[in-house]
C-alpha cells in the first residue's frame, strides 16, 4: 500500500512539475488549465487577495512577456496526503514593459514558496508567498500604489470626509514654496534627457539619501527609470531661461546649455547654483508618480543664490522679485 501511495505521489510531482515548467518556462500557459480545479483559487500570504485561474493565467503571460528569457527552477516539492510544498525560484532579464513600469535591462533571481491542496491529481488551492508585487520589490521596484485610494470626482471641501477635492489640494500646494532641481540622465544612446522637479527633499545625511518624485507621463521617465544613475541641478537664480527650456517640447533640450558629465556620466548643467550625482537605489510605484530615492556620490555647489518657486511663479531668493 506505501509502493502504491508513493507511484502516486511520484506521478502527481511529475504532473506538476511538467505542468509548471510548459506555463511558465515555454509559454504554455493552457497547461496550466489541467493542472488545477474548475474552483481552484490561490491565495497571497502577504495580501490576502484571491485570484481565480484565469487571473493566475494573464498575471503569467504578462510577467513573461516583460521577462521573455525568464526560466524556473523547483528547487523542492514535497508532498504529504493532500498537502504539497513546492519551492522554486526564477531567473529572467527585465526587458520589456510590465504593465506601466518600463524595462529596467536588470536581471533579477526571485524565490517563492507555494503551500497547495491537492484534489485528487489536481491543485484546487494556491497559498502563496509571492506574486508580481514581489518581482518588483527584488528588482528594488518596490509599489505604493497600495497606500492610496483614488477619492471620487464630486467630493466637496470640508465635507468631513478625509477627502480633500483636487481644487482644495491644490490651492494647499500653492502656498507651499520650494526651490526649483532638473533632474537629468541619459537615454540608451548616451543623448543628454532632464526635467523640471520640484519635489526634491533630502532624506538624510548618513547614510546621504535624497528623493525626487516624477511624473510618469514624463518624456524623460522611461530613460530615468531605466538608468542606474541621475544628476539633480538645483536652479540659480539666473536660470530663468533654462527653466524655459525644461518646460518646452523642443526635441534637443540640451543644445543651447553648456553641461558637463559626472563621474558616471549624469549630465551637471553649468550656472546651477549646487548639483549632485545620485546612484538610484529604490524606485517607488506611486500612482501616477515614481518616486526614486538615491544615494548621494558627488556633490558641487557655488556661491548663486537660488531660484524660488511658489503658486506657478518664479522669485529671486536674493530680492524676492518676480522671475515671471
Amino acid at each position: 500500500m506505501q509502493e502504491a501511495q508513493d507511484l502516486t505521489h511520484s506521478s502527481v510531482k511529475q504532473t506538476i512539475i511538467d505542468a509548471w515548467h510548459a506555463v511558465w518556462d515555454s509559454d504554455d500557459i493552457d497547461a496550466f488549465d489541467a493542472l488545477v480545479t474548475d474552483d481552484y483559487v490561490r491565495v497571497s500570504t502577504n495580501s490576502g487577495h484571491e485570484k481565480d485561474a484565469e487571473a493566475i493565467k494573464q498575471e503569467i503571460r504578462e510577467i513573461r512577456s516583460a521577462f521573455p528569457d525568464l526560466t524556473t527552477t523547483i528547487d523542492h516539492l514535497l508532498i504529504e496526503g493532500s498537502e504539497a510544498a513546492v519551492y522554486w525560484h526564477s531567473v529572467g532579464t527585465f526587458t520589456e514593459p510590465l504593465n506601466d513600469v518600463p524595462p529596467t535591462g536588470q536581471t533579477v533571481t526571485t524565490h517563492g514558496s507555494n503551500l497547495i491542496t491537492l484534489d485528487g491529481s489536481r491543485i484546487s488551492r494556491e497559498q502563496v508567498t509571492w506574486d508580481a508585487h514581489e518581482l518588483l520589490a527584488d528588482l528594488g521596484l518596490k509599489s505604493l500604489s497600495s497606500a492610496f485610494e483614488a477619492a471620487p470626482d464630486d467630493v466637496v471641501t470640508d465635507d468631513l470626509s478625509g477627502r480633500p477635492s483636487a481644487d482644495s489640494l491644490k490651492a494647499f500646494n500653492r502656498q507651499f514654496i520650494t526651490g526649483v532641481t532638473v533632474v537629468t540622465t541619459t537615454d540608451e544612446d548616451g543623448k543628454p534627457r532632464g526635467l523640471a522637479v520640484n519635489s526634491y527633499n533630502s532624506v538624510s545625511l548618513d547614510p546621504p539619501l535624497v528623493l525626487v518624485c516624477v511624473q510618469k507621463t514624463s518624456s524623460t521617465y522611461p530613460a530615468l527609470f531605466r538608468s542606474t544613475h541621475m544628476g539633480i541641478n538645483i536652479m540659480s537664480r539666473n536660470q530663468r531661461e533654462t527653466i524655459g527650456v525644461f518646460a518646452s517640447k523642443a526635441p534637443d533640450k540640451f543644445a543651447s546649455l553648456d553641461w558637463h558629465p559626472a563621474a558616471n556620466g549624469s549630465p551637471l548643467i553649468d550656472g546651477s547654483a549646487a548639483s549632485i550625482e545620485v546612484e538610484i537605489k529604490e524606485r517607488f510605484q506611486a500612482l501616477t508618480h515614481t518616486v526614486f530615492i538615491g544615494r548621494v556620490r558627488s556633490a558641487e555647489a557655488t556661491d548663486d543664490a537660488p531660484m524660488i518657486y511658489k503658486a506657478g511663479k518664479f522669485f529671486d531668493s536674493e530680492d524676492l522679485g518676480s522671475l515671471g
